[in-house]
This record gives C-alpha cells, sequence and structure tokens, in this order.
C-alpha cells in the first residue's frame, strides 16, 4: 500500500481500456484520491465484466475504431486528465506482428489510435484548472527503448509513442496542457499472462532487473498519478522508465 496521498477532488479524469490491469488500477488510484472517473472497454456495457466498476462512468471504445474513439470524446462533458492506456501486444490473442495487417492493425491500435484521442479531447484539457495543468499520459513499454522479436509492430507504436509525447508537449504547452508518458516494465496483467509472463521471456528479463521481481499494476499506476500532480507541474515531454531497473541495468 502506497503511503502517498494524492487529492484528486474534482479533477475528470478519462483511463481508456480502465477494466483492468494497468488501467483497472489506474482508475481506482484516481476514484480513491477523489476524482470523477470515466473508463473505457469493449463490451457492451460495464455489467460484462468480472470486476466491479459500479465507481466509474463506463463508455464502450474499439481502439481500431475512429469513429468509437470521436463517439467517446464527444461524450465528455469536462476533462483534466487522460491517460490513454488502451491496446494490446496482440501475439497475446495469438496473432504474428510479422504478417505486415498484423502489423498496421498494433500500430493503428497503439500509436494512431493514442493519438486520435489526444487530438479530439485536446479542447477540453486545455479548459482545464486543475493545479498543475491538464495532462495527457500515454503507456509506453520497454520496447520504447530496444528491440522484442516477439512484437515488432507493438515496439514499433511504443517506440512512436515515445516521439509524439515530445511533439505534442511542444505543441500543446502553450495551451497548459502537459503530455508524459511512462514506459511500463514487465507488469502482471491479462495481456502478459497469456505472452511475455512464459518462462522465456521473464527468466532473462528477471535477471537484469534490479529489484528482483514483476511489477505490479499499481507501480505503474502511482507513477501516473505523480505525473498528472502539481508537484510535476514543470514536466512535460518525458517518458518515465518504471521498470525496476532494468533500462539502466547492464
Amino acid at each position: 500500500m502506497s503511503n502517498i496521498r494524492h487529492d484528486y477532488a474534482g479533477a475528470h479524469v478519462l483511463v481508456t481500456g480502465g477494466t483492468g490491469g494497468i488501467g483497472g488500477a489506474t482508475a481506482a488510484a484516481y476514484r480513491d484520491a477523489g476524482a470523477e472517473v470515466t473508463i473505457t472497454g469493449t463490451r457492451g456495457s460495464a455489467a460484462d465484466y468480472d470486476a466491479d466498476l459500479g465507481g466509474y462512468r463506463y463508455l464502450r471504445m474499439d481502439m481500431e475504431d475512429g469513429a468509437s474513439i470521436d463517439a467517446v470524446a464527444a461524450a465528455l462533458p469536462r476533462l483534466d486528465i487522460l491517460v490513454n492506456n488502451a491496446g494490446m501486444a496482440l501475439p497475446s490473442i495469438g496473432l504474428d506482428e510479422y504478417e505486415p495487417d498484423v502489423f498496421a492493425r498494433s500500430v493503428n491500435m497503439l500509436l494512431i489510435g493514442a493519438f486520435r484521442m489526444a487530438r479530439r479531447t485536446v479542447d477540453l484539457l486545455s479548459q482545464s484548472r486543475i493545479e498543475g495543468g491538464a495532462s495527457v499520459i500515454g503507456i509506453a513499454s520497454m520496447s520504447s527503448f530496444f528491440g522484442i522479436s516477439l512484437v515488432p509492430g507493438y515496439g514499433a507504436a511504443k517506440t512512436g509513442l515515445v516521439g509524439l509525447t515530445r511533439t505534442l508537449a511542444v505543441q500543446w504547452g502553450p495551451r497548459n496542457v502537459r503530455v508524459n508518458a511512462v514506459a511500463a516494465g514487465l507488469t502482471r496483467s491479462h495481456m502478459t499472462a497469456g505472452t511475455f509472463e512464459q518462462e522465456q521471456w521473464t527468466a532473462p528479463t528477471m535477471a537484469r532487473t534490479p529489484l528482483g521481481r514483476l511489477g505490479e499494476p499499481e507501480d505503474i499506476a502511482g507513477a501516473i498519478l505523480f505525473l498528472t500532480s502539481s508537484a510535476a507541474a514543470w514536466i512535460t515531454g518525458q517518458t518515465l522508465p518504471v521498470d525496476g531497473g532494468y533500462t539502466v541495468s547492464g
């Protein structure tokens, strides 16, 4: 349990893909800090999930469908913080990202979809009066910094997200919108359970992770809440690795 307490009372937060994993932990952290939280998922309603999502506003969204993203953005009366979390590594559902159409699908979902959501909501974000300014947070990855052979499309998209973070920070800073990302290390989630948590991936990762454990969704959520807080009011355009030290270990 964290000994840090944030106060987001009155803040309006959108966490895409907020029904579980990193998104679920992030949505819960904002809710517990007093924010009004909207989450998105791919199913018809919040009742279609095993988790209790009663504390959130739920909107259905498909990150591969531009019209679906636009509809969610249009349904928001106010927004202070966008957490662009939705998406997956397609090998986790048995697809091969070395197939060009699957590769393109991954980039469309994880990079173009994230850009579209940020672009469609920036006018709302620019009206925010939250202390420290409005924020867009992207979810990058260890694959933003080096190659992981299993996920060429995912890796390309997450690498692109780092560049996008810098560009939007420059463009939207004058509108009092900060843009940052967290580069999540190997973290327990439904997605990684099917792919990255296999021994062939976890063993070498743990061997060079100084903190010696897989991440938990709450580890990533804590970094996100810091980056959108007034304590980070002069931080923008940055990608923060949250990976147990993996990317700094030789």
